[in-house]
């Protein structure tokens, strides 16, 4: 019996995390995230993708900039990208926040104004900045070359348990695997007996 009530338990906070992160994490939300990541320039910006930024600007925000700003958005890409490279100030950063500051600081946010705009947007999104970042480790950890053509669900669900890894650490591993070694046991005597009839 007390196992049975530690399993429901543990599958209702399961459930409501899933739910919590499909409310979310929406499939438009997933893609903002994914696609958001290539700009991001934690370990020397190892994610950036011209090609993913410009779809990030055409998919997301188509209002916020216009046809012919968009073409030059990746001219300032390509020009960002070679300065990046050169320039120490942008060695190390570990967040779009960091990143946003350099820009302004070195005065680059005056001639990649459209990659700032673009910046300053993601860090406005609905989510929080915490959320946001949490995100951002969470896909790059989780959906790595090897694991490149995860399904989103699986994603979304592997996310939840990184995002929420404090809620998670508190579950005791081996209950959680005899619980389910008792549900186990139990559907097969359940097939046997009506099996049997």
């Amino acid at each position: 019996m007390e196992y049975h009530y530690r399993i429901d338990v543990f599958l209702a906070t399961v459930d409501s995390q899933i739910l919590e992160m499909n409310n979310r994490f929406k499939e438009d939300v997933i893609e903002l995230l994914i696609l958001s990541s290539a700009l991001h320039p934690k370990d020397n910006f190892q994610t950036f993708n011209i090609e993913q930024i410009c779809q990030l600007a055409n998919n997301f925000y188509l209002a916020d900039f216009t046809d012919q700003e968009k073409l030059h958005l990746r001219t300032q890409l390509e020009f960002f990208q070679i300065e990046f490279f050169c320039n120490s100030q942008f060695q190390n950063l570990s967040s779009l926040q960091e990143l946003c500051q350099v820009l302004a600081k070195t005065g680059k946010s005056m001639c990649c104004t459209l990659i700032d705009r673009l910046i300053r947007l993601i860090l406005t999104l609905p989510i929080s900045t915490v959320t946001t970042e949490r995100a951002f480790s969470a896909i790059k950890i989780i959906k790595t070359c090897l694991r490149s053509g995860m399904e989103e669900d699986f994603l979304a669900n592997s996310m939840i348990m990184y995002i929420e890894k404090e809620i998670a650490r508190t579950f005791d591993i081996n209950s959680i695997i005899n619980d389910f070694d008792i549900i186990k046991s139990r559907r097969a005597q359940f097939h046997i007996s009506h099996t049997i009839k």
